[in-house]
């Protein structure tokens, strides 16, 4: 019985470490990193943050070259709508348990080796 509670806090410890490495971006993956290097679910998840945060930031230097423009008044809110749920869509998967790739961003962060 105590290998089974082993496994069920390993895994309740696993999916609380790849939440944070999404809630918290950058500074998640550093923290998932460090911490659990050796755990591939977190690594998962944590590499999928990495490339969460680094999609914002092209977002934000799109939104300050569009914001001027026409096309950019409307761009802009879908771009940061679609970030938006993006980042939801990860946190959701990084509590499932299961190692599902985030729309958009899962495939970019399968290439990452760490």
């Amino acid at each position: 019985m105590a290998k089974k509670q082993k496994r069920v806090k390993q895994k309740s410890d696993s999916k609380l470490f790849a939440f944070l490495a999404i809630l918290l971006s950058v500074a998640g993956f550093i923290i998932a990193l460090i911490a659990k290097k050796d755990d591939k679910y977190v690594m998962y998840y944590a590499k999928q943050s990495l490339i969460l945060f680094l999609s914002g930031i092209v977002v934000k230097i799109l939104s300050v070259l569009l914001i001027l423009t026409i096309i950019g008044v409307i761009a802009v809110p879908v771009l940061w709508v679609m970030y938006f749920v993006i980042w939801v869509v990860a946190l959701i998967n990084s509590v499932s348990g299961k190692q599902k790739e985030t729309p958009l961003i899962g495939h970019y962060a399968n290439k990452i080796n760490i």
